[in-house]
């Protein structure tokens, strides 16, 4: 089968930069300059996270320096009015704090970004307190994954796996993170497992499936040209 897929705690980085919740709004933006950071987990106590400070909190600031506030009437706007007047973290802050634990998958992490609209999550554990952060391009990492290793992995884990007695029919071969599977197998039911399980392989872009079933293939299977 398929070796266990990495998890967050393989890809994110540990050393954080992070703020406490009584830090002025100037400190904040020093320390996202230093640091090249465009977000910062909020701490308090040993370093449990209550929430993250990000540009998009901070912009409202300038946003509004020259307007009435009277003008803006919608929730939305009210939040972002309410920002414009705050001067530290704690009332500057997005809380609660969207985080992630570091035995999550990269696919879990991947998804808690997409439905959120964020671009990193503070890694915490069972307590909420700090580990980490993980970002879009950390879980990217997967897909620079040799093209070798990948076929290495798709012939030990799924070839050698379903087709044990036909592996050395089927031809591997991976090219940009895009596996190709050829050649003839006796059970074509097989063929859409094969493509799923090298699709879970880590670091593979896509999967071109050309197995086709043998002339004494069993009855009832009928031969396949592709799937994906």
């Amino acid at each position: 089968m398929p070796e266990t897929p990495h998890i967050v705690s393989d890809v994110m980085t540990q050393t954080v930069v992070a703020v406490g919740r009584d830090a002025p709004f100037k400190e904040i933006v020093r320390t996202m300059e230093q640091w090249k950071v465009s977000a910062l987990p909020v701490l308090e106590g040993e370093g449990r996270v209550i929430g993250v400070v990000s540009e998009a909190d901070l912009l409202p600031k300038e946003e509004f320096r020259d307007s009435d506030p009277n003008r803006y009437t919608q929730l939305q706007r009210l939040s972002d009015l309410a920002k414009a007047g705050a001067v530290t973290a704690e009332k500057l802050m997005s809380t609660p704090a969207v985080t992630v634990h570091a035995g999550a998958t990269l696919a879990q992490a991947a998804r808690i970004m997409a439905v959120k609209h964020i671009k990193r999550l503070p890694v915490v554990d069972g307590e909420g307190m700090l580990q980490g952060i993980v970002s879009r391009a950390d879980l990217l990492k997967v897909f620079l994954r040799a093209d070798e290793d990948i076929e290495e992995e798709v012939r030990r884990t799924v070839v050698a796996y379903l087709f044990p007695a036909f592996s050395h029919a089927i031809h591997v071969r991976v090219h940009e993170g895009v596996v190709t599977l050829s050649g003839q197998i006796r059970d074509t039911s097989l063929i859409s497992v094969a493509a799923r399980l090298v699709r879970a392989v880590e670091g593979v872009v896509d999967v071109e499936c050309h197995l086709t079933g043998t002339s004494d293939a069993p009855t009832g299977t009928t031969p396949a040209q592709s799937a994906s």
